[in-house]
């Protein structure tokens, strides 16, 4: 996998529209690394997940003064999601609008320089047998109903986030093990098969296809988990194809993960040049 130097100048940022996503879990507490992170690797739009604070609370000034606009919706404890941005977003839409749940703390939706993106939590399930498991795979549907009201296949669309899905066997430490889990199974790939399908391709597998062993999550519970590589794939960038024939690259940076107090995921990157 590329380690990525940080070497950004105002130059190259200008050659390639930068994107990445990060579960926080706490955003307050890995402020000490998102800020760090984006002054000195600079992305256009940094989407983040799990922000776990009330919006009245949200750190926003911490952003403005990185010199990022940011977009957020929350609630104490759980769930939240924000999108931090180079350049104001020309819009912003909170939740799902088909008149279910609208989970304004899982969906954030909004347009960055004719580039439409869609940053979501995806809910794990908690288990195969409890009804938050079918919820999820009805989220996936969702989606799909969201982006065909909202965009088109052919406009540049960006579905990002923690989708709570490892879609190949390489996408996790021990496949026969996990097989089975909410994350792992053929119902949730058959749901997030059902929105690749709809017009997105994973960005990270363009340019790691059959690598192993490069993963997006580290489980706390699990003793030195980065260290040993017992990892998960199930944070994902997936893009319309204007942008897939644009990528450039599309890497994971684990010295997020590698950090002081780090969240138990990491971020992830993709990088593609101007429409």
């Amino acid at each position: 996998m590329k380690a990525y130097d940080g070497n950004d100048t105002a130059e190259g940022k200008n050659d390639r529209l930068k994107v990445a996503t990060y579960n926080v879990n706490s955003i307050r507490s890995r402020l000490h690394i998102i800020i760090p992170w984006l002054t000195r690797h600079k992305p256009d739009l940094f989407c983040m997940q799990e922000t776990k604070v009330d919006d009245k609370e949200f750190p926003d000034r911490e952003f403005k003064d990185a010199g990022y606009h940011i977009a957020y919706s929350g609630g104490k404890r759980y769930n939240g999601v924000a999108v931090a941005s180079a350049e104001e977003l020309d819009m912003v839409s909170f939740g799902f609008d088909d008149g279910g749940p609208a989970d304004t703390d899982r969906v954030l939706y909004c347009i960055y320089s004719g580039i439409k993106l869609m940053n979501l939590y995806v809910p794990q399930g908690r288990s195969r047998d409890n009804e938050q498991f079918k919820y999820k795979l009805e989220w996936f549907d969702r989606i799909i109903r969201y982006l065909e009201r909202h965009s088109s296949r052919e406009d540049p669309v960006i579905c990002c986030g923690d989708l709570n899905v490892a879609r190949e066997n390489i996408d996790v430490h021990d496949p026969k093990r996990l097989l089975g889990h909410v994350d792992f199974n053929p119902e949730v790939w058959k749901a997030f098969d059902r929105l690749t399908a709809w017009g997105f391709t994973d960005i990270f597998r363009i340019h790691h296809r059959e690598e192993r062993g490069l993963y997006t999550f580290f489980d706390y519970r699990v003793p030195r988990s980065l260290e040993r590589g017992l990892g998960w794939r199930v944070d994902h960038i997936l893009a319309t194809g204007c942008l897939k024939d644009r990528s450039k690259d599309c890497y994971i940076d684990l010295d997020a993960r590698r950090m002081e107090k780090p969240s138990d995921h990491t971020i992830l990157v993709a990088e593609f040049a101007p429409i």
